[in-house]
């Protein structure tokens, strides 16, 4: 979909003190690997049943742990199968339940797989060369939950007509349909903008474009460089976005009104996946990288505790 743009204001650095500084410096030197650009598969959060130093307890987590070439667990994810017209968007690709597309690398890792693949079912397809395969993992029917924090450490795909996602949709989407359920995308990187990563809220009145901001990397640097851990913070009244442990932006309660309401009031359910090709990213060409590999090092799901 269609997205607003808006690049994040940057707070102003705090005067530290020199001995400050050393002991921030310290701390930072010891805790690099935790949630950057790494590839190490860092840890960045509590474990199961344990609490973080923020006061956050974990409720929900799938760590991938598996063996080479195995599917995602059954008990927590369910894989969206098809194509367009049902997703929307104009997207190219056609998901799947094969591990051809979704499946663990046997080092702790999830990886959903763009590919060049025909299969029989494709040959209808409204868009694109009816040759690309992909895959989209929901917890709806496993995992729900309103409010908390929301994060997933992923290296996300290089290359233009790519959209990797990490986003909630709202569960009661049986009594309202979409926008009306509502949708919060924790994260997507469109593959021609490689060092922005949007975050964004849609419901009624903001359904196409909707509601959110941006975080732009330093220095030409891009998110499928390395490992980045995406996230939310949303509570009755505000949701927060963050890169990294680094909030970028708000989205309050206060600021919706009649035409544009709140309705994030509810259980939503987590979705991964890699679109390829549509009225974002635009059309697939020679020059992109295909298969194009989104790998998920782990997902998490905490409460207050």
């Amino acid at each position: 979909m269609h997205r607003t743009r808006h690049l994040p204001s940057r707070p102003r650095p705090s005067a530290l003190r020199p001995a400050v500084w050393a002991a921030v410096l310290a701390l930072l030197a010891a805790c690099a690997a935790c949630g950057g650009g790494d590839d190490d598969g860092g840890d960045g959060g509590a474990r199961a049943g344990g609490t973080d130093r923020d006061g956050w307890q974990l409720t929900w987590s799938d760590e991938f742990k598996g063996a080479r070439g195995t599917p995602p667990d059954p008990h927590k994810w369910v894989h969206d199968t098809g194509g367009e017209p049902q997703w929307g968007n104009e997207e190219w690709q056609y998901y799947t339940d094969r591990t051809a597309n979704a499946a663990l690398d046997g080092k702790g890792r999830l990886v959903l797989t763009a590919r060049r693949d025909q299969l029989p079912d494709m040959a209808d397809c409204p868009y694109g060369s009816c040759d690309i395969t992909s895959g989209r993992l929901t917890t709806k029917g496993r995992f729900t939950q309103a409010y908390g924090k929301f994060e997933a450490r992923i290296r996300v795909p290089e290359g233009k007509a790519t959209l990797p996602a990490f986003w909630m949709m709202g569960d009661n989407d049986e009594e309202k349909s979409w926008p009306g359920n509502g949708e919060i995308d924790a994260m997507e990187v469109v593959g021609g903008e490689p060092g922005l990563v949007y975050g964004t809220v849609h419901g009624p009145g903001y359904a196409e474009e909707g509601l959110g901001g941006s975080h732009e990397l330093p220095d030409g640097e891009r998110y499928a460089d390395g490992f980045h851990t995406y996230g939310v913070e949303w509570t009755k009244d505000r949701i927060t976005w963050t890169v990294d442990g680094t909030a970028y932006h708000s989205d309050r309660r206060a600021r919706h009104d009649a035409k544009h309401p709140w309705v994030f009031d509810h259980p939503f359910y987590l979705l991964l996946n890699l679109a390829v090709g549509g009225t974002w990213p635009g059309p697939v060409t020679s020059s992109t990288p295909l298969p194009a590999r989104m790998t998920v090092d782990w997902v998490r799901v905490y409460e207050r505790s």
